[in-house]
């Protein structure tokens, strides 16, 4: 039987070693995909002079994704928020089945079968089914991607 001392030790050793586990900022994946890939560059969406969070493109099962991080500074500094993450085809023009939440950390757009368009990843606040809908929503597009 083991004695208490050597259990307490065993326990005071594995403390810091769970403590220097550092967090992740990596995206989790979308729902009904489990692998995506980074595509293009990432766009940040700025309100107020403070970046509010980043909007990337993903791809992977077949679709595209948007995906948008609400970043922590903002986070701590805000007490509320919305945002929405879409893929837009057409130049922009036409934006592919949008997902908005309040107050998320993160949020993924619904999968677009538009592997064979040029798409971009776009991200705004408000919370309407497109951007600028209320007036002094923010919206901020990636690069295209063909």
């Amino acid at each position: 039987m083991p004695s208490f001392t050597k259990i307490a030790a065993a326990a005071a050793l594995a403390v810091p070693m769970l403590l220097a586990i550092p967090g992740t900022a990596s995206a989790t994946t979308p729902s009904g995909c489990s692998s995506v890939t980074q595509i293009g560059s990432t766009a940040y969406l700025n309100v107020g002079g403070q970046t509010m969070a980043s909007v990337k493109q993903y791809k992977g099962c077949g679709k595209n994704y948007s995906y948008l991080y609400v970043w922590e500074g903002y986070r701590t500094s805000h007490s509320s928020w919305d945002v929405c993450a879409a893929i837009v085809t057409n130049n922009g023009h036409d934006v592919q089945d949008p997902r908005c939440d309040h107050n998320p950390v993160e949020i993924w757009s619904a999968g677009a079968a538009t592997l064979t368009q040029c798409t971009q990843a776009l991200g705004w606040t408000g919370y309407g089914p497109i951007p600028y809908v209320n007036e002094g929503d923010i919206a901020v597009k990636t690069d295209v991607r063909c």
